[in-house]
């Protein structure tokens, strides 16, 4: 592709102010939209988005082999683990990560880049998940609670370099782009665990080592190819930094209220991001103990929902560049409030089976619309100088969400006794939650003070 020059469009006025005593706002130099303090025309070359929708296929080949599929399986069936084995060591890691993600966004805004980052926590990541199924159960969920960690981090990086791989005009293309590209690393995990157990059911561990081999080979052409402009103002990584990391991390929850819509929207990111994610993890159980699907066909239906979501990113992202990431969003989200009711209508009105074979896939193309759509949406409310540390609130907001669904969906059908089809429309409750808190979010891109740009050199 050619590269795209961003775009100069001054938005509304009132989009540009904040409280009066917040000192970053003081300067009377207001730069619009998104444009880098350095170049208002910076240039993006389709090497750089490749590597970066690299990095999305091959991260979620390891969520899906590692802690959706293949390593839950291994716990419980191969080495006689309980559930609950596989959910604390997952819950614990998820924990961490809720506590310590504004603080690793923070210190990456303290940096020259991401992609070190980036780099580190992925290499960290693969070399533990090489040596999973080695050490016996124990050592393994010790091992996988680490390496999930370094991954959810990775991820922070990750995110918050799609400004050095887009501009205000591609931004949502190249997001969906990611976001569907990344959904085919799922057939990709699903066949490398076909061909490696077909011959011996009980090699899963080889599986672990080819998972790690192939999330490395895929994050390379990211660490290689992307190009992210330089901080001016960056420290060398000392302790130093991690003390004025600390000290930004002070200020990160003072400054959300100064930057109007940025609070609305991780509040909102909380509720339906629990209901979309809560919804997929009891999406098997769902179909087969309320709808009557066999094993069989519940795994296609899965399949069918992850092919849906390569189309739907790559449908959402055109959408979003043409309206916006908050119209967009909102849009999604009223889609997923129609399939909450389908869902819950299929299984409490005992509607036909044959239904669940059009909203099954749909609510892949809504997963995709939800993430393709969030990502600019962020980018848009959040400063360029601080939008490592407002990536670590968006992944903390994240982590919250999936330890608090699936306790709404036990209370609902296990402690209350109210059953699945209830629990899929208290979900559908949380959508219209997001929906109510979004609506103060603003719209329109705003314009940026030069104190809220990070100074910045050309990549």
């Amino acid at each position: 592709m050619e590269p795209v020059g961003e775009r100069a469009a001054a938005p509304p006025a009132e989009t540009a102010t904040a409280s009066a005593d917040d000192a970053s706002v003081a300067s009377p130099a207001v730069i619009s939209g998104e444009a880098a303090s350095t170049d208002q025309t910076r240039r993006v070359s389709w090497l750089s988005v490749a590597g970066w929708v690299s990095y999305d296929l091959g991260n979620t080949l390891f969520s899906f082999n590692i802690i959706s599929l293949y390593l839950p399986l291994w716990v419980v069936n191969d080495m006689g683990g309980q559930d609950s084995s596989y959910g604390l060591a997952n819950s614990i890691s998820m924990a961490l990560m809720f506590l310590t993600a504004p603080l690793l966004g923070a210190i990456s805004d303290q940096a020259r880049g991401r992609l070190p980052f980036l780099a580190g926590t992925t290499v960290v990541c693969v070399g533990l998940t090489a040596l999973l199924g080695q050490g016996g159960l124990i050592v393994t969920l010790i091992l996988f609670a680490v390496a999930n960690y370094f991954y959810q981090a990775g991820l922070i990086f990750y995110d918050a370099l799609l400004p050095a791989v887009s501009t205000p005009e591609t931004r949502g293309r190249i997001s969906g782009i990611g976001i569907g590209i990344g959904y085919c690393g799922s057939f990709i995990g699903l066949g490398v665990g076909f061909l490696i157990l077909s011959g011996n059911p009980a090699a899963k561990p080889l599986v672990f080592e080819a998972t790690a081999a192939l999330f490395l080979l895929f994050a390379l052409p990211c660490f290689l190819l992307v190009r992210e402009p330089k901080r001016l103002d960056a420290h060398r990584l000392s302790l130093q930094t991690l003390l004025a990391a600390l000290a930004e991390l002070r200020q990160t929850f003072y400054r959300v209220q100064h930057y109007p819509g940025l609070g609305r929207f991780l509040l909102g990111r909380v509720f339906y991001a629990d209901a979309a994610n809560t919804l997929i993890t009891f999406m098997g159980i769902y179909v087969t103990n309320e709808v009557g699907f066999s094993e069989g066909q519940t795994q296609l239906l899965l399949l069918g929902g992850i092919a849906a979501g390569v189309v739907g990113g790559l449908i959402w992202g055109p959408i979003v560049d043409r309206i916006g990431p908050k119209r967009t969003l909102d849009a999604v989200l009223l889609f997923w409030l129609v399939l909450f009711v389908l869902v819950a209508a299929i299984g409490g009105l005992h509607l036909p089976g044959w239904i669940f074979w059009i909203s099954g896939p749909l609510s892949g193309v809504a997963l995709a619309g939800t993430w393709t759509a969030d990502r600019p949406l962020m980018i848009q409310l959040a400063p360029p100088r601080y939008l490592g540390q407002f990536y670590g609130l968006y992944a903390m907001v994240g982590r919250f969400a999936s330890i608090t669904g699936p306790l709404l969906w036990s209370l609902v059908v296990d402690w209350l006794g109210w059953g699945r089809p209830a629990a899929v429309l208290s979900l559908a409750l949380w959508i219209v939650a997001s929906l109510l808190i979004l609506r103060g979010v603003p719209a329109e891109p705003r314009a940026w003070v030069s104190e809220d740009l990070a100074p910045t050199a050309p990549a």
